[in-house]
């Protein structure tokens, strides 16, 4: 998407003043199409296509019973080899970058037991998951380190006097009352989420139920989730990145002129760079997830298969659609995530796809490349029907709200507000009923994907037009285009609570872009 200067400062309007506080425009301004700074690695990057593709481990549970079952995550500081011959260190769920995914099954409780010994305080979200609000993971639910002391406790200020303060370790529940779709996990601590995530707190965590495993998709090997993520390297080999507090604990925020957001030049898959995956020539299920702070994708397969159509999309951020889409491309912002499947029996053994990002330039054009190996029997498929779930309907709105997504001032200092308002743990912006539905007017300036927690919604319209070929299906996360309106119905269910919205650009995020909101009955 290419965008001329004076065009882009037209359809800001009164954003325009922007330009003037140190925000850039879109980085590359028809390259990357992400807002944001690129933060350049500082040492020699290792070659793409040499290094094996790999897929986080399956977290087994300590405990299973008729009730729950029950699983326990160290968060904790350890050295991992992401680039060739360098040691970096990282902060991992379990030591581990990503962290394990853990695999559910619908309507059957999990209980994540997490235990703190990093650093820093944390909070775990489980994106994607309707879940109660107390173990939801709201920016202020802090979990101390274990043996915090009072130095760690000044260190959260504010944050702590409106939080649910756990010291040493929390039990997460999650009821699970949802169908099967491919969530994830990360921090999400109030400031300091985006340079969390950067040092390794994310994974997946993939729900399944019987409808879907009765559908005859690819399973098995042939079922590989995928987290696409840009990092930056230092001289050391550590992970680069330009937090004015390197200890995560005190001053919240980046360097300018970051502020508009972190874009780094390695493409990490799963923690490795620029990796090489054998496939044997059938169909493969990739669950395509968009773990990065700010940079968006546009992915395509070079060579296309013949005929086109290389990605046939059938699940989204919250589930199943109702049929199949076929893509030439798919286009990602941060958080979202698309469940495709891949015929690489369409070319010929021995044959090499790579996955390119078309708005990428240098180092992050390619994201990872698959070599067909020998064909195998392949007894999956992809129904016409994926789902006969029942679409919300726009007459059954009780309220029309309206939300503009801003560059504005914070404290004094370049941020970014929801309405004028920058985000307070102390403030509700409103107050939804369950079991109601609302219409959401979505604006925006700059790139903003927003993500709504507990309730996943439905597109209406983008622009003067009905959803684009990728905002179909129920989402949690929608990408807002520079200058664009959205309408979104979101409908309340399952529980009452406080929970928030927010621009899942981390470093938006991270300066003010969140709100609460409250869910009564």
């Amino acid at each position: 998407m290419v965008i001329g200067r004076r065009r882009f400062l037209g359809i800001l309007g009164g954003a325009g003043s922007a330009a003037v506080v140190g925000v850039p425009l879109i980085s590359g301004m028809g390259g990357s199409s992400s807002t944001g700074e690129l933060l350049p690695s500082r040492l020699p990057l290792p070659r793409p296509y040499t290094l094996p593709f790999r897929v986080p481990p399956v977290l087994r549970p300590t405990s299973t019973d008729g009730a729950a079952d029950r699983y326990e995550i160290v968060q904790r500081t350890a050295v991992a080899e992401i680039l060739p011959g360098v040691r970096t260190e990282i902060w991992g769920y379990n030591g581990i970058f990503p962290g394990p995914t853990i695999v559910s099954t619908s309507g059957r409780r999990t209980i994540v037991t997490h235990r703190n010994r990093l650093p820093a305080p944390v909070v775990v979200h489980l994106h994607g998951g309707r879940t109660p609000p107390e173990h939801d993971g709201y920016p202020t639910d802090l979990v101390y380190p274990e043996g915090a002391s009072g130095h760690h406790m000044a260190g959260a200020g504010h944050t702590a006097m409106s939080g649910d303060v756990s010291m040493g370790r929390r039990d997460y529940v999650y009821p699970l009352r949802q169908p099967a779709a491919t969530l994830w996990y990360h921090d999400h601590r109030m400031d300091f989420t985006g340079p969390g995530v950067w040092r390794g707190l994310a994974g997946f965590h993939i729900v399944h139920d019987r409808h879907e495993l009765s559908l005859g998709l690819p399973g098995g090997d042939r079922d590989m989730p995928i987290a696409i993520m840009d990092r930056s390297f230092a001289e050391d080999g550590g992970l680069r990145y330009p937090s004015l507090d390197p200890t995560l604990t005190h001053t919240p925020g980046v360097r300018s002129p970051y502020g508009p957001g972190v874009l780094g030049d390695v493409i990490l898959v799963n923690g490795v760079p620029w990796p090489l995956a054998p496939v044997p020539a059938v169909r493969h299920r990739l669950r395509l997830l968009n773990a990065s702070n700010a940079r968006r994708y546009r992915l395509v397969l070079d060579p296309p298969p013949p005929g086109g159509n290389a990605f046939v999309q059938v699940g989204t951020d919250g589930g199943l659609l109702s049929r199949p889409i076929p893509h030439d491309a798919l286009e990602m912002a941060p958080a979202q995530r698309f469940d495709v499947v891949v015929d690489f029996g369409r070319y010929r053994p021995g044959q090499y796809v790579t996955v390119r990002n078309e708005w990428g330039d240098g180092t992050t054009a390619d994201v990872m490349r698959f070599h067909v190996t020998a064909r195998a029997d392949d007894r999956s498929r992809v129904p016409d029907v994926l789902t006969a779930a029942v679409p919300l309907r726009e007459k059954d709105a009780v309220v029309t709200r309206r939300f503009e997504f801003r560059h504005d001032t914070v404290r004094g200092m370049p941020g970014w507000t929801i309405n004028g308002r920058a985000f307070s743990p102390t403030d509700s912006i409103m107050s939804p009923k369950l079991g109601t539905t609302e219409i959401w007017r979505l604006l925006s300036d700059f790139h903003h994907p927003i993500h709504v927690h507990l309730s996943h919604f439905q597109v209406l319209s983008r622009g003067l037009g009905g959803p684009g070929p990728y905002d179909h299906g129920p989402k949690d996360t929608v990408d807002l285009r520079p200058g664009e309106q959205m309408a979104v119905l979101v409908r309340f269910d399952d529980y009452a609570g406080r929970y928030v919205m927010h621009c899942h650009n981390l470093e938006h995020e991270d300066m003010g872009m969140m709100a609460t909101f409250t869910t009564v009955r």
